[in-house]
Formats: structure tokens, C-alpha cells, sequence
């Protein structure tokens, strides 16, 4: 029989996961309960079953907890207050410094926590995302094999909470981060009237960011996502004797964005809101 999944909280990326185990029939449960039209609109078109919070959890046999890094341990929390069915298993699947992701497990026991991180594009449109998961062998084994024949590529890479959020941080400290410096390089180069040459500067190089000059208003719009993320890549530098002052201050940079910053922005719109908030 397979497992009834329930899906915690279905954004873009939660959504497209979602379709994906119920292309191959899984029962995928999620909660609309304040949730905003545009989620209840992608929880629709994937084919989630919608009921409340207490029956999501209380029926699943896979809790899969994809939502903002910054929210990961109120939801877990709540799914902690209510207590899953026995044997059940939750996947703390969000981005967290290893020790968020250790303490987040302890708050949940008996249960059994598999830490895990996308890394990747919703898998929509023919791409296919890497779902990275560690902890209980047989446990992240059996989630990965919820994913089997779906353009979710599942993989298990060690049996220690941490190491699949580990994957993920320094991905997206090197990503993310590229992606920002690029943006600030543009933006020193457009005040001191430069930019045409850098731009033929990196011209000269393959798949360079500063080519991208498109992707800064959208960096601006998924500030408010990256910044946490950023500084919990930057705790995980401090904690292994790396420096870690280029991802701090580029999580204090995005900080500098509001949460609409970007939104239908060109570009030197997106850069003047970015020099307007400095201290």
C-alpha cells in the first residue's frame, strides 16, 4: 500500500513536488487553512487534498515539511504539539544550519526526522531537481523510494542529520552569493560609468553572472528568502573554521531589499533600492 503523504506548505516548489508523487498516485494531504489563494490555486492544479491541520497530520504516514527555512521550526513544532501516527516518519526538507536541524529533531522525537534539502528548479517543464536526504538509513531510504519514476531525483547521502542541509548551504552560499556579488559589480561599474566595459569583460568568459543583469530584480525579490539561508551558511563556515564575512555580509546585503523589492523592478530600479537602504 502507499504512503499517504501530507505536504507542508505547498509554495512553487512544494507544489510541483506534490504533482509529482501524485502522478504516480500517491495521496498527497495539505493544510488550507490561512493559506493564500495563489497557494490554494497550486495546491488545486497539483491534485493535493486539502483538510485541516490536525487530520493532515494525524493520517500521514510522510510528513514533508517544504516551506520558508525561517518558519521550519514553528511548523515543526505544531506537527510536534499533535503528535504523528506511530512509525510515521518527518522530513524536515528546508535548509537549516546542522544544529537547527539536530535541536528541530530532539523537539520531535519519538518520532524519526530525515533531514533533507531540494536543490534545483520545481520539476516542472521537463526539470528535475535533486531531493538530498540523511538520517536513518532504512528511513531515508524509504523516502527517496516515494520519488521513484518522478522527475524528483532522490538521493540518500549519509546517515547524519545535517549533511543534507550541509549540501544545500554551501550550494547556495557559492550561488547565491556569485549571484549578489555580480549584482553589486554591475551596479559599481553603472556609478562610475563603466558598465558597457565590464559587460564585454565577461563577455569573454562561459556562463559568467555578470551576464545575467536580468536575474538582480529577481535576486532583490527572493531577498527575504535568501537572507536566512545565507546566514545559516555562514554559521556553518564559522562552525567548521572558515571564514564566513563574505556570506554574512552578503545575507546583511539582501537584508537590504524589502520583501517586495524586485517585483516588476528593471534593473537599475532594483539597484536604486538597494543603494536607498543603506544605513
Amino acid at each position: 500500500m502507499a504512503p499517504l503523504v501530507t505536504l507542508l506548505h505547498p509554495g512553487s516548489m512544494g507544489a510541483a513536488v506534490g504533482a509529482q508523487l501524485r502522478a504516480r498516485g500517491t495521496t498527497v494531504l495539505w493544510c488550507p487553512e490561512g493559506r493564500s489563494d495563489a497557494t490554494r490555486r497550486r495546491a488545486d492544479e497539483a491534485g493535493l487534498e486539502g483538510t485541516s491541520f490536525e487530520e493532515a497530520v494525524r493520517r500521514a504516514d510522510i510528513v514533508l515539511s517544504l516551506c520558508a527555512p525561517s518558519a521550519a521550526e514553528d511548523v515543526a513544532a505544531r506537527v510536534a504539539t499533535l503528535g504523528l501516527a506511530e512509525g510515521a516518519l518527518f522530513v524536515e526538507a528546508n535548509p537549516l544550519a546542522p544544529e537547527r536541524v539536530v535541536a528541530l529533531a530532539a523537539g520531535m522525537r519519538p518520532a524519526t526526522v530525515i533531514d533533507g534539502a531540494v536543490v534545483g528548479s520545481p520539476p516542472t517543464g521537463g526539470k528535475s531537481p535533486r531531493l538530498y536526504l540523511s538520517g536513518e538509513s532504512a528511513a531515508a531510504g524509504h523516502v527517496a523510494d516515494l520519488f521513484e519514476g518522478t522527475d524528483v531525483v532522490a538521493r540518500v547521502v549519509g546517515q547524519e542529520l545535517g549533511q543534507a542541509s550541509v549540501l544545500k548551504l554551501i550550494y547556495s552560499a557559492y550561488q547565491k552569493t556569485s549571484r549578489l556579488v555580480a549584482a553589486l559589480a554591475y551596479g559599481a561599474a553603472d556609478a562610475y560609468g563603466v558598465t558597457d566595459e565590464l559587460l564585454d569583460m565577461a563577455g569573454g568568459r562561459t556562463r559568467s553572472y555578470l551576464m545575467e543583469t536580468d536575474y538582480i530584480p529577481k535576486t532583490a525579490a527572493r531577498a527575504w528568502r535568501w537572507a536566512p539561508e545565507l546566514a545559516d551558511a555562514a554559521h556553518l563556515l564559522d562552525s567548521v573554521g572558515l571564514p564566513a564575512d563574505t556570506v554574512r555580509a552578503a545575507a546583511e546585503t539582501l537584508q537590504r531589499w524589502s520583501p517586495d523589492a524586485g517585483r516588476g523592478l528593471e534593473v537599475a530600479e532594483a539597484l536604486q533600492a538597494l543603494r536607498d537602504a543603506r544605513p
